[in-house]
């Protein structure tokens, strides 16, 4: 049976969010799905070594509608290209009726999808009740990034164990869901006073800013930017830090995933939805606020205690 899973959220952390449904779609089939994705979820890079991945299509849709597979000539394009794949199956994780219609023209005979027409809500109890509900069967929300042991081991013996190794989650997809830098400088350095540290730079090219605040500070040969890494490239360095630290970023899920220990500030973005479904997550929330009242709109970056996520970060280290 050839089954096509449809996955059409933007971003690395909604890539990694849906992977267990994903991994429990392939293995109640026993077989290695095709996914459709948009480029930017970086699923070529993040499912390089995935057996539960078949193959991953690209859906190119943009915000200025400039994409091969929007508008009315995009629909029938992608409906086609679909076609050719030949599915029995197909899974869409959207409510949205255009999917749907692309399915049919696909001549995709079993269609399972979201409700049509759903509002907005917890994107983790959504996905997680839908492929229970598909499945007849219990799936967990905790996702698995898949990488080889040998790249893991070969990065392992270039850390030293002189320091702790720390993922450091600087960057953001918007400035109010990100602590500022001086606050991040200032916390690396009391934790490398306290417990000598190695300090992993997730951040990119927009990022460059942020990255050399931190270079040109006295960290500067304590730390390592990520931003002329290739995504794959930073799994392997990922999976053998001590913790991650950082705002709510695809850098925390991918931590998440590698099965390392994340603390996660939460000022700006659902504390429900992105920050309860791992057991490796620990929140840190804006003062005053609550897990239910921390979500969009929220506007706590000042209100994250820099005392709390010192302390946070040091009870992790030990």
């Amino acid at each position: 049976m050839k089954v096509l899973v449809i996955q059409p959220k933007i971003g690395m952390g909604d890539m990694v969010i849906y992977l267990p449904y994903i991994h429990a779609i392939s293995k109640k089939y026993q077989t290695a799905v095709s996914i459709l994705v948009k480029e930017n979820s970086r699923a070529n890079q993040l499912l390089a070594e995935d057996k539960h991945i078949k193959e991953i299509l690209i859906l190119d849709r943009t915000k200025n509608n400039s994409g091969t597979h929007d508008g009315l000539s995009g629909f029938f394009k992608l409906g086609k290209d679909l076609k050719l794949k030949k599915f029995d199956k197909v899974f869409i994780f959207n409510s949205s009726l255009r999917y749907l219609l692309i399915s049919k023209i696909a001549g995709i005979k079993s269609i399972s999808q979201y409700p049509l027409f759903r509002k907005k809500d917890n994107v983790v109890t959504s996905a997680k009740i839908f492929t229970e509900n598909e499945l007849g069967e219990i799936v967990s929300t905790q996702p698995e990034l898949i990488i080889s042991g040998d790249k893991v081991n070969k990065t392992k013996q270039r850390f030293s164990n002189e320091y702790k190794h720390i993922c450091l989650g600087i960057s953001a997809s918007g400035p109010t869901k990100r602590w500022d830098i001086k606050n991040f400088i200032k916390l690396c350095i009391n934790i490398n006073q306290r417990i000598p540290s190695k300090f992993y730079l997730a951040a990119g090219r927009n990022d460059k800013d942020l990255i050399d605040q931190f270079l040109n500070s006295e960290l500067s040969n304590n730390c390592i930017s990520f931003k002329d890494f290739k995504i794959s490239e930073t799994l392997p360095i990922i999976k053998n830090c001590d913790l991650y630290i950082g705002n709510d970023t695809g850098w925390l899920h991918i931590s998440s995933a590698l099965g390392v220990k994340s603390l996660a500030l939460f000022m700006d973005s659902p504390v429900q939805a992105y920050g309860k479904y791992s057991k490796n997550i620990e929140v840190i929330l804006p003062d005053g606020e609550t897990e239910e009242t921390t979500t969009h709109d929220t506007l706590g970056a000042d209100k994250i205690s820099f005392e709390k996520v010192f302390n946070e970060s040091i009870q992790l280290l030990s």
